[in-house]
């Protein structure tokens, strides 16, 4: 099935991005009216940018309207019994998400109004293939069907396997300790490392060759990572309370440049740890998750999208 049509923005100059995306205003969407515990661990924008899931550690999945933050636009999918950990949405389907939670079970949410069509029966397994150090990462390769499968180790390494055969590929030796998260640019051109070391190493998917570092020396592992739509610009995400800046020694969420390494803006976010962050299918929109301290009390965290409050047309 072809991709679902995605209008584009036109690229923005680096030299021009700091003004341009600093110039965006921040929409915050709360779940609760009043303050709570729990955190968004992952997000998802469907194809076109008109919907964004959170899977919560609340056990419920949301689906919200960027352009209506109050939670009643929202819809609450619930089934789940443990945290959520992951939610994505299906990158060729309008409407049809997956999640996947500590419960034991991946939830499929289909249609118009994301009705679940799990089951309760135990899937076939497709392949299976153990390994032998700590896995904390995986992505399959754009092809179709997919012919690799990329994942991160505990041991800092990542190794690139043929698909469905598991035969090993390429080794790399990429951090110097826990390689945390990974993902591919859209054109696949490189591959982003996210380690425990606060690093974001870029490798160059044609000799496996490391293309450059980046680094935030005040923030934390990096649990998760994000391109924007033209593979131009990445950033990543720690949990770590203060990662974010304010009372911690960094600067906020940074914005790279992927080919010169260079951080051209910082989205200031206080003392928060922000468990993930995405960018827009089609936009220089960035939606990101907040955590707070829970030594600070209830915290009144949750999403946010850099854009959806209003702006330049980017």
């Amino acid at each position: 099935m072809a991709p679902v049509q995605q209008r584009r923005i036109p690229v923005v100059p680096k030299d021009r991005f700091a003004s341009l995306f600093g110039a965006l205003k921040t929409q915050s969407y709360h779940e609760y009216s009043r303050p709570t515990q729990h955190t968004l661990r992952s997000l998802s924008w469907n194809p076109t940018g008109t919907f964004i899931a959170t899977g919560s550690t609340d056990r419920t999945v949301r689906v919200w309207n960027p352009e209506k933050p109050n939670v009643r636009y929202a819809t609450e999918l619930k089934g789940h019994t443990g945290l959520v950990e992951k939610v994505l949405f299906n990158p060729v389907k309008e409407a049809e998400l997956a999640s996947c939670s500590t419960d034991g079970t991946v939830r499929f949410w289909d249609d118009e109004v994301l009705v679940s069509i799990s089951t309760e029966a135990t899937p076939a397994i497709l392949s299976e293939n153990r390994q032998q150090v700590q896995t904390n990462g995986t992505a399959f390769s754009y092809s179709t069907p997919p012919n690799d499968l990329l994942i991160t180790h505990g041991d800092g390494s990542v190794k690139i396997l043929d698909y469905p055969t598991f035969d090993v590929l390429h080794t790399l030796q990429a951090h110097t300790s826990a390689c945390l998260s990974l993902a591919l640019s859209p054109t696949a051109k490189f591959l982003a490392v996210g380690g425990s070391d606060a690093l974001i190493s870029l490798w160059d998917t044609t000799d496996w060759v490391c293309h450059r570092t980046m680094s935030n020396s005040g923030s934390g592992g990096v649990r998760g990572l994000s391109w924007s739509f033209d593979g131009r610009f990445i950033c990543g995400a720690s949990e770590e309370v203060a990662s974010g800046g304010g009372s911690g020694t960094g600067s906020g969420l940074e914005i790279y440049h992927a080919e010169t390494g260079e951080m051209v803006y910082a989205v200031p976010t206080s003392h928060a740890g922000i468990p993930a962050v995405e960018w827009h299918p089609n936009r220089y929109w960035l939606a990101y998750s907040v955590f707070e301290s829970p030594e600070t009390g209830p915290s009144r965290g949750g999403l946010r999208i850099v854009g959806a409050a209003g702006g330049p047309n980017i």
